[in-house]
Formats: structure tokens, C-alpha cells, sequence
């Protein structure tokens, strides 16, 4: 509508007036004098194009280094603890000055290029107004012209580049918009790489059984992270994926999820390809805890309740109860209406993945996934969160990725990953029998397990 606006009030108008006065100009006057004046009006409008189309490069500029201070900015305040672990407060200043800075620079260059603009433009007036009233002259002296008809040529010159100079700043407004807004247009256009097929059906679960076939994976094409995958876990029950870090235990996690497709292969829920399916009802039916925990700024409440919006009071309480959370929440001074700050900061490793888990529990999926649930807790917590996992997941379909090979003794089945495959499988009893990589982990597990039982009290008594 304020396109249409501007069109009727402002564009319309201004066109009816330069046709008016070239009609008045081609039927009283010599063609010489409309040549003049549509000529400088010409020579403005192409002065005026050039010009803010080259100014648009600073403009341009101007905003990426804008948004490159924010993010600088941003970065720096969330990671604030990690800039003084290392005394780089002064780097961070020094990089965001340097960033504006170069912002100044182009900032100058920018009003500079205006000054030119403006110039440009006076001078075309200046010169137009200079020639049709040396022509006017002329005539006057000839006798052709009266001294009337030398001011009516004047006013009509004048009343054309008025408007003309609305029009000029209007369009470099609006071109300064769009170069404002190309950062949101690019990203408008860019396609998402993940996107539900036009047949895409719900998943029905019958079970919650998940299964990898010749899966084939890498987040770059020239680095391949799984190789040939095949890995099934049962519907109800409970499958453990241990190895070394950058095995690509974490990748399948992501890959159940449908934030990446496969190179490869197939994964497949109680036999449908996740492909066919829509992300809403894949999602739907997965819960996840993942490694690293990151809660919004808001009460421990919302934290745990976004598991799922529409549950009751008294099921968030529950959930929180068998993460064994419930207690330290009430025992704070704001109780559940404590904010956790930005990421959770303001909340332990442990008090966080005890949130996450609490969260999960909540939503009550027909799948989960646990990537090292228990990583960031004490032995003791961590005993008592195992017994409510496996509690949890006595009902449920649970793939539990871990690092802590004493997580994972109670699984069904517990597959060994390196370098992107499977390389053993079978129940713990079975892995520790076979003398191969698990149980190299396990024995080397126990030593680290045994040394700092024995360091323990020497610190202590420290």
C-alpha cells in the first residue's frame, strides 16, 4: 500500500508535470530549449544513478563490518569467562576497535562519496539553469523572446528539478534499504538443506525400532566420517556405542535426528526411511540428552518444562524428582523460578545435564538417545542417575552414547566403533571375554578409576 501511495502522490504527479511542460515547450518554443531542459534533467538522473550505484559498495562494506563488530561483541561477552581464564581482555577490545575502525573508514568514504553526489547534482543544475537562460538570452536580444518568456523558461527549469531532487533522494533511500536488508534476502533465498519431501507421511511407531543400513556419512565430501554403518537397536531395547573420540559415536545421534542426511544407505525407524518422513513426527518421537547442554536464559521451570509446553505442574515436578534435581531446586532462594543465566551458566556441569535429563524425561518419547548423559557428574550422582536411566528406558527404545565404559555394562548389546565402523560387538560379559578393544578400554578405565581412588585421599589430607 505505501508503494501504491507513493506512486499515485508522488510518482504521477511529476511524470504529468514534465509532460505538460514538454508539451508547452514543443508547441511555444524552439526545439533548442526542450533539448536543453530534457537533456540536463537526463544528464542529473544519469549522474545520480551512477553515482549511488558505485556509493553502494561502501555501503556494503559498511554492513558486514557492522555485523562483524556485533558478532565480535556478541562472542565475547557470552564467552566471558573463557577471555578471562586468559587475560585477553585487552585482545577483545583491540579486535572489536580495529573492526570499527575499518567501519570508520568506509563510513567516511561513504559521506565523502555523498559530498561528490550532492555536487554532481548542483553542478548539472547549475549548467542546465547556465544554458536554457544563455539560449533565453539570445532570444531576447534577437527579439524572438520576450523578457517574460526568458523567466517562464527559468520557472519551468527550476519547478522540473525540484521534484527531481525528491526523486533522487528517495531512490538512494530505498536503495540503501535493499543493501540493509541483503543479508536477510540472501538468507531468505537459501534453500535448507533438510527439507520434508512433497509425499512426506508421519512416522507411526510400532515399537521404536532404529536401524542403520550401509549407511555412509561425512559432513565434508572429502572427509568421510562413517563407512558402510550397519547397526540395528531393538525396539525396547537398550544398545551402547563406546569408542575413542572421533570414532563418530555423537554423528549418529545427529543423523537419527535428520539435521544431516546420509551420503548413503539408509536409516530406518520400525522399517520407515527417515527421508519419507516428516521432521515434526520424526522428532517427535526422539528425546535426546545430550553431551553438551546449553539452557536458555529463563527459570529452571521453563528449562524443564520446554521438554513438553503443555505438561502439568506436577509432571515437570515429577520429572525433575527422578532426575534427582527437585530437591536442590526447591532448596534455592527464587526455587523453581530461578533464572540459569545465559547458557546455564549460572548452574554446575552436573545441575545442568541433571536439567537435560529431567527435560527428556518429560517429554516422554518413544526413542532415546543419551550422548555421554552422565559426564559432568559425580560418582555418586551419577550412580543414582544411572539407576533412573535405566529406569526410564526399561519402556523405551535407548541408544546411549559413552565414553565411561561402567555406563553401559547393563546394555543388551554394546557395539564397539573405530574410524567410523563397527569393529565389536556383543554384551559386556561377551566383549570382556573376546580380549579385544573393549576390553583394552575397560582394563585402562579401571586403572585410571583405580589411581584416583588412591590420589583421593592424599589431596585431601593436602
Amino acid at each position: 500500500s505505501q508503494i501504491l501511495n507513493y506512486m499515485a502522490f508522488s510518482i504521477l504527479p511529476i511524470m504529468v508535470e514534465f509532460t505538460l511542460v514538454a508539451f508547452i515547450l514543443l508547441r511555444d518554443y524552439d526545439i533548442v530549449f526542450a533539448g536543453a531542459m530534457f537533456g540536463s534533467v537526463v544528464v542529473y538522473v544519469l549522474v545520480t544513478f551512477a553515482i549511488t550505484e558505485w556509493r553502494m559498495d561502501f555501503r556494503h562494506f559498511m554492513n558486514r563490518l557492522d555485523s562483524e563488530a556485533n558478532t565480535q561483541a556478541f562472542d565475547s561477552l557470552i564467552n566471558y569467562e573463557t577471555v578471562k581464564y586468559f587475560g585477553n581482555e585487552r585482545l577483545e577490545l583491540q579486535r572489536y576497535d580495529e573492526t570499527l575502525s575499518r567501519w570508520e573508514g568506509w563510513a567516511v568514504k561513504s559521506q565523502t562519496s555523498m559530498s561528490l553526489l550532492n555536487f554532481g547534482q548542483g553542478a548539472v543544475i547549475a549548467l542546465g539553469v547556465t544554458l536554457v537562460m544563455y539560449l533565453a538570452m539570445r532570444g531576447v536580444v534577437a527579439g524572438d523572446l520576450s523578457i517574460g518568456d526568458l523567466v517562464l523558461l527559468n520557472a519551468f527549469l527550476l519547478q522540473l528539478f525540484i521534484p527531481l531532487g525528491f526523486l533522487g533522494i528517495v531512490y538512494r533511500q530505498i536503495k540503501y534499504s535493499l543493501a540493509d536488508m541483503d543479508l536477510i534476502f540472501k538468507l531468505l533465498e537459501t534453500e535448507p538443506e533438510i527439507q520434508d519431501r512433497a509425499e512426506a507421511r508421519a512416522l507411526k511407531t510400532s515399537g521404536g525400532s532404529v536401524r542403520f543400513e550401509s549407511v555412509d556419512f561425512g559432513y565434508q565430501p572429502e572427509r568421510q566420517i562413517l563407512f558402510d554403518l550397519d547397526l540395528q537397536v531393538p525396539a525396547g531395547k537398550k544398545v551402547a556405542v563406546v569408542g575413542h573420540s572421533g570414532a563418530g559415536k555423537s554423528t549418529l545421534a545427529r543423523l537419527v535426528y535428520r539435521f544431516y542426511d546420509v551420503n548413503a544407505g539408509r536409516i530406518t525407524i520400525d522399517g520407515q526411511d527417515i527421508r519419507d518422513l516428516t521432521q515434526d513426527s520424526l522428532r517427535a518421537a526422539i528425546g535426546i540428552v545430550p553431551q553438551d547442554t546449553v539452557l536458555f536464559n529463563q527459570s529452571i521451570y521453563y528449562n524443564i518444562a520446554y521438554g513438553r509446553s503443555d505438561a502439568r505442574r506436577s509432571e515437570v515436578e515429577r520429572a525433575a524428582e527422578m532426575a534427582h534435581i527437585r530437591d536442590f531446586i526447591e532448596g534455592l532462594p527464587d526455587g523453581w523460578e530461578t533464572v540459569v543465566g545465559e547458557r546455564g551458566l549460572k548452574l554446575s556441569g552436573g545441575e545442568k545435564q541433571r536439567v537435560a535429563i529431567a527435560r527428556a524425561i518429560l517429554k516422554d518419547p518413544q526413542i532415546l538417545i543419551f550422548d555421554e548423559a552422565t559426564s559432568s557428574l559425580d560418582s555418586r550422582t551419577e550412580k543414582a542417575i544411572q539407576e533412573t536411566l535405566a529406569e526410564v528406558s526399561a519402556e523405551h527404545t535407548t541408544l546411549v552414547i559413552a565414553h565411561r565404559l561402567s555406563t553401559v555394562v547393563d546394555a543388551d548389546q554394546i557395539l564397539v566403533m573405530s574410524a567410523g565402523r563397527v569393529i565389536e560387538s556383543g554384551t559386556h560379559t561377551e566383549l570382556l571375554a573376546a580380549s579385544g578393544v573393549y576390553a583394552d578400554m575397560w582394563e585402562l578405565q579401571l586403572k585410571e578409576h583405580e589411581a584416583s581412588d588412591t590420589t583421593a585421599p592424599e589431596s585431601g589430607a593436602g
